[in-house]
């Protein structure tokens, strides 16, 4: 069985966040999926069915536990189609409770992602642990389908957080983002000269990571954020993660917004099983 590695948000090996991408024909055993996340070790590991060559459907799976959405193994799924097996430019992954995610990709490469806007609501009331687990002081929490999002003070205070993961794990099903921004975001984040928007780190215990690289699907809570705090419809993110990577955002309407980076291959690898 072919498997494929590809780091995600990102145009550089060994940055960004890597997925482990499989196509099949036909679903695997969902226990055989879940071994095979567990056994690649990686934040998630896709599994992909074809329907037609611009039509698939698509499952995400942490060493742990699958998920209900995935930004990044998203990408990795698309680059994989994109090279291998589809001519088209355009497909369309159908996703359980989510619709139908549109993709297309760029003559340079970039791929473009329409998700459903997952907007999330300011929040007076929290689990106390979020405070206790965090080092930093934030000014603004607010919670999505998907986590917790906690506004900081300042880009260097995210940067310099040492969270407690073993209290954030308490947190249950809701995962942890922390977000800020500041004008003219720049190079001091990267080797690259673009300006950031804003920034963010992800915290994902329960499911067994930590902090997750690159994380496109809680762009779909964060941008909505800045783009109204803002006044922007088109904002360029970056995740502060060790490896980093960039996210090239933008708002279509209230419902829908577009995510979208670049892909690099580091492995194709044939599974035994």
């Amino acid at each position: 069985m072919k498997m494929y590695q590809v780091d995600a948000f990102t145009t550089d090996l060994f940055k960004g966040n890597p997925a482990a991408v499989i196509v099949q024909n036909e679903w695997l055993d969902e226990s055989l999926m879940q071994n095979i996340a567990l056994e690649n070790n990686l934040s998630e590991t896709a599994f992909v069915k074809i329907l037609d060559a611009e039509n698939y459907e698509i499952r995400w799976f942490t060493p742990t536990k699958e998920v209900d959405f995935c930004g990044h193994a998203t990408l990795a799924s698309s680059f994989v189609l994109f090279q291998d097996y589809t001519e088209h430019k355009t497909i369309r992954f159908h996703v359980k409770n989510l619709g139908i995610f549109t993709v297309s990709q760029d003559e340079d490469g970039r791929i473009r992602m329409n998700f459903p806007v997952r907007r999330p609501v300011l929040v007076d009331e929290y689990p106390a642990v979020l405070r206790a687990a965090l080092t930093k002081t934030f000014k603004n929490v607010y919670l999505n389908e998907q986590a917790y999002i906690i506004e900081y003070e300042s880009v260097q205070d995210v940067l310099d957080e040492t969270p407690d993961f073993a209290l954030l794990k308490q947190v249950n099903d809701r995962r942890t983002t922390i977000t800020a921004s500041e004008p003219l975001l720049d190079v001091a984040l990267t080797a690259g000269a673009e300006q950031y928007d804003c920034v963010s780190r992800y915290f994902a215990p329960s499911n067994g990571i930590n902090e997750d690289p690159v994380t496109g699907s809680i762009h779909t809570g964060i941008v909505p954020i800045w783009a109204e705090r803002l006044g922007k419809q088109k904002l360029i993110a970056y995740q502060a993660s060790q490896r980093g990577g960039v996210l090239y955002c933008e708002m279509k309407d209230n419902e829908r917004i577009e995510v979208s980076g670049y892909g690099k291959l580091y492995m194709q690898a044939e599974i035994l099983l």
